[in-house]
C-alpha cells in the first residue's frame, strides 16, 4: 500500500454493526479521519443524526425510502442522498448503500432520538 493511496474491496471487509444496519467501513484511518466509505445492508435502522458529519447515500441495490427530519422519500437504484449535519435521517427497507462520510465515521458523532 502507498502513502498516497489506498485500494480495497468492499465485500471482504468484515461487517460492524451501526444505527443503520451492517456496515463495512473502509478509509477511517487511511483518510486521517478526514472521509470514510462504506458498503451499508440497511437493517432495522434507527432515527439518528449527526452533529459534525455530513453523509451521501447512493443506493445500489433494493427498494425502500430514505427518511429526512420526518419525510420519507423513495429509494432505488441509483437514487442519492445528500445529509447535511443536524438532519434526522433513516433508511427503511432492503436496501444496500454506499455511504461517503466526511469527516470519516465516528460512532461518537451520533444523537439518537428519544
Amino acid at each position: 500500500m502507498s502513502d498516497r493511496y489506498a485500494v480495497v474491496q468492499l465485500d471482504e471487509i468484515p461487517t460492524r454493526r451501526c444505527s443503520c444496519g451492517a456496515t463495512r467501513r473502509a478509509f477511517v484511518a487511511e483518510s486521517e479521519g478526514q472521509a470514510s466509505i462504506h458498503l451499508l445492508q440497511v437493517e432495522d435502522a434507527v432515527t439518528h443524526h449527526h452533529r459534525i458529519a455530513t453523509e451521501y447515500y447512493v443506493v445500489l441495490a433494493g427498494e425502500g425510502e430514505v427518511e429526512l427530519d420526518g419525510v420519507r422519500h423513495p429509494a432505488r437504484p441509483m437514487s442519492a442522498f445528500l445529509i447535511k449535519p443536524g438532519c434526522r435521517h433513516r433508511a427503511i427497507g432492503d436496501l444496500t448503500v454506499l455511504l461517503v462520510s466526511l469527516p470519516a465515521a465516528d460512532d461518537t458523532d451520533e444523537d439518537f432520538d428519544a
